[in-house]
């Protein structure tokens, strides 16, 4: 096998179904690559069903396939990393790609034909998303990209979207990094001189279930939005300023009304509730904001590693 210098990266998690077709249309989206030679990483993410076993099978006939097991589920960003690490020394081109073949692998040659060019980081827009997901999976999707690019300040299109590529540089930058919670996209626009974007292909899941519910986008919006800026605890500031300044607006009106005479048949009971529970509610949000802030944190100075590999599995020459 010629060195490698484009490497494929793909976390697998309960993907037994789609493993064998998954790998077949790689080596066909590939094929143009032969002389430069290519590696596909598979991340075996603690899978409980049979997808190890049908990756080492895999792995025993096909050098070209390298297979990383971890000892238990970690996620899919660390599964990423992991991969980023075991890439050869030779690559120059890294493509990551989920194992649930709703973003084909050939559309993997669009991707490194802009590496190529020059572009440090391509990513992929699913053009073709409203035909093929339902209107409860678009939407949270939609809101967490819009987040993500007011946050961050990169107008990327489809946070969302795995089908990306990267330059080894970007990468190795990356991984000089010891966050243990991070969105690889994100972090790899702030060390991307050139970004671009290029139109891919989404088709519905054929196998098995998405392992992003609501709940899981809810919990990489904290992650995004406290890894990534500080914009909470600017927004949390100025609504705080505002909700003085409205309270001393209002004080000073109560007190011209006094003057003026009228009177409060309340005793300005309701008044007093409605502040005292805006107050409070922006006091919680605020600790919680915080603790996002703090839990963070918490888990950096422990300094556990971010996944733990049992064993690489490859074919031996």
């Amino acid at each position: 096998m010629a060195s490698p210098t484009i490497s494929v990266v793909i976390p697998v998690f309960n993907e037994e179904a789609n493993l064998a077709i998954l790998w077949e249309r790689l080596r066909q989206s590939l094929t143009p690559f032969e002389t430069d030679g290519w590696e596909v990483i598979m991340v075996d993410d603690g899978s409980k069903d049979q997808s190890l076993p049908l990756l080492k099978s895999i792995s025993e006939h096909d050098e070209r396939l390298v297979v990383i097991e971890f000892n238990r589920n970690y996620g899919q960003h660390a599964a990423i990393m992991q991969g980023f690490e075991t890439v050869s020394e030779t690559t120059k081109y890294i493509i990551t790609l989920d194992a649930d073949l709703q973003n084909p692998p050939e559309d993997i040659p669009l991707l490194i034909a802009e590496l190529q060019k020059g572009f440090e980081v391509v990513g992929g827009v699913r053009r073709t998303r409203a035909q093929n997901d339902s209107f409860l999976r678009r939407w949270p999707s939609k809101l967490v990209n819009y987040v993500t690019r007011k946050t961050t300040g990169v107008a990327l299109t489809d946070y969302g979207c795995m089908l990306r590529g990267y330059s080894k540089s970007v990468v190795e930058a990356m991984l000089s990094c010891d966050e243990k919670s991070t969105f690889i996209p994100v972090l790899a626009n702030t060390f991307a001189r050139s970004i671009t974007e290029v139109d891919v292909g989404h088709a519905p899941r054929l196998h098995g279930d998405s392992k992003y519910g609501f709940l899981a986008l809810i919990r990489l919006q904290f992650d995004l939005t406290t890894g990534f800026s500080t914009f909470p605890l600017q927004m949390l500031s100025a609504i705080g300023l505002f909700i003085s300044l409205a309270s001393l607006g209002l004080g000073g009106y109560l007190l011209i009304e006094r003057f003026r005479g009228v009177p409060d048949n309340t005793n300005g009971v309701f008044t007093l509730f409605a502040l005292v529970f805006l107050i409070l509610g922006i006091i919680f949000l605020g600790l919680g904001i915080l603790g996002e802030y703090i839990g963070r944190i918490y888990s950096q100075v422990r300094v556990r590693p971010r996944s733990i590999v049992r064993r690489i599995h490859r074919k031996m020459n």
